[in-house]
């Protein structure tokens, strides 16, 4: 494993916890016996992270109930939320949160993702290990970018194993019973393997692509942002292909030549940038480009040489 940060040791005999719960009434009691001894990593973060992604909100206790769990689990945890404010049960949307943040953290982070419109249903609940990043969540698409990326040397694992997760098992609320035992698990050392069977045909989303067609680029909107901003299939890659100067067309609005900023544009005109992610957005300089185009996910855009 490469060394991301200064701050990790080696460690030498991490204790498994394990977690159980019976209930009355909704009341839970968790219990870590210690006759489990999870396998052991040769180099460990002193303090393994561990992001979350939902579409919960923050109004509702549910994001707090699952980091419970996950410090009940491995109380040396650091828990990073990336984003609770996914659209609900838009599984790209996360895919594309994931993306855009999941490289900027050590090597041996556990992400876990919580959007699942399938909860209780017959779509599996996995884990997978992809470009030296854990991954805890169902499957239904959210790990799609890390899979793709990862090629053959992706494992992904069904969540199987009864001593790592809570009990009784709810069939709404996977994301306390399942994928925070897990995350908090593989977090504290657990070998990915011991979570369960090797899933061979994870489910991966078919995401939009830009193609080239002559002179330009087409590709489409994935997402709007909080401000607005329109996201879309093309990357700043594509874009280079292309050579030479070019003029971005949203439906049948030319918007110009890209800029540089989001200051480089005009007030309630909108104008193109390659965002922070490296994908051409749309944006309107103090508003709305969503609102002003009346874009939103699907809409056309090229990319055209001039």
């Amino acid at each position: 494993m490469k060394l991301a940060q200064a701050s990790f040791i080696i460690l030498t005999n991490i204790p498994a916890r394990s977690v159980e719960a019976s209930g009355n009434a909704g009341n839970m009691a968790m219990r870590m016996p210690a006759a489990t001894v999870a396998p052991r990593r040769e180099v460990s973060m002193a303090m393994p992270i561990i992001t979350l992604t939902t579409d919960f909100g923050t109004r509702d206790p549910w994001v707090g109930i699952m980091k419970g769990v996950m410090l009940g689990v491995c109380p040396e945890a650091r828990l990073v939320d990336l984003t609770h404010d996914i659209a609900p049960q838009d599984v790209l949307e996360a895919a594309m949160a994931l993306e855009s943040a999941t490289r900027f953290f050590p090597e041996g982070t556990v992400h876990l993702a919580v959007v699942d419109p399938g909860v209780g249903g017959s779509r599996h609940p996995i884990a997978a290990r992809a470009g030296g990043h854990l991954f805890v969540g169902p499957d239904n698409g959210l790990f799609t970018f890390a899979l793709e990326r990862a090629g053959p040397d992706g494992v992904v694992v069904r969540l199987e194993a009864p001593q790592y997760r809570l009990t009784p098992l709810s069939r709404t609320f996977h994301g306390r019973d399942l994928f925070a035992p897990a995350a908090a698990h593989l977090a504290a050392g657990l070998a990915l393997e011991r979570l369960g069977p090797r899933l061979a045909d994870p489910v991966l989303l078919p995401l939009p692509r830009a193609r080239r067609d002559g002179n330009m680029v087409v590709g489409e909107v994935l997402v709007a942002d909080r401000f607005g901003n329109l996201v879309t299939s093309v990357t700043d890659k594509d874009i280079q292909i292309l050579g030479g100067p070019t003029a971005i067309e949203v439906g049948s609005r030319n918007l110009g030549r890209l800029r540089e900023s989001y200051v480089d544009g005009t007030t309630a005109e909108p104008a193109a940038i390659i965002g922070s992610a490296g994908r051409l957005e749309i944006f309107v300089r103090d508003g709305s480009a969503a609102a002003v185009l009346g874009a939103s996910r699907g809409t056309a855009v090229r990319v055209r040489r001039v």
